[in-house]
């Protein structure tokens, strides 16, 4: 089953089912061939393909991408600062939502 997330500030639903070409993603996002492949040589964007002409991207990518592009403009990293921020801030996601079940178990035996 494909996730499913809603984009910021759009009503359209957003799947990660790999529907782009490398042609779309770079269209979409209005970035160069060259910068989407530093981007899959980093990790940021992961195709579904082995060849380069068999890729195809989710429609999440365009979400990562665009992402990564602020980055990049806003604190001025390159893709392999890029590609750490972006592991940073997912690990500081996760720990927050641990913490929030952890404070979630502690309060309800409180009761």
């Amino acid at each position: 089953m494909a996730q499913q997330s809603r984009s910021g500030g759009s009503s359209d639903l957003v799947t990660d089912v790999p529907e782009l070409t490398l042609e779309d993603l770079c269209e979409s996002c209005r970035i160069s061939e060259t910068a989407i492949l530093e981007y899959v040589a980093e990790g940021i964007v992961k195709p579904h393909g082995r060849k380069r002409v068999e890729w195809r991207f989710s429609c999440v990518s365009v979400i990562e991408v665009r992402r990564a592009l602020r980055l990049e403009r806003d604190l001025g990293l390159n893709p392999a600062g890029v590609a750490l921020a972006l592991q940073l801030m997912d690990e500081i996601e996760d720990l927050k939502a641990r913490l929030a079940r952890a404070e979630g178990r502690m309060s309800g035996g409180t009761d």
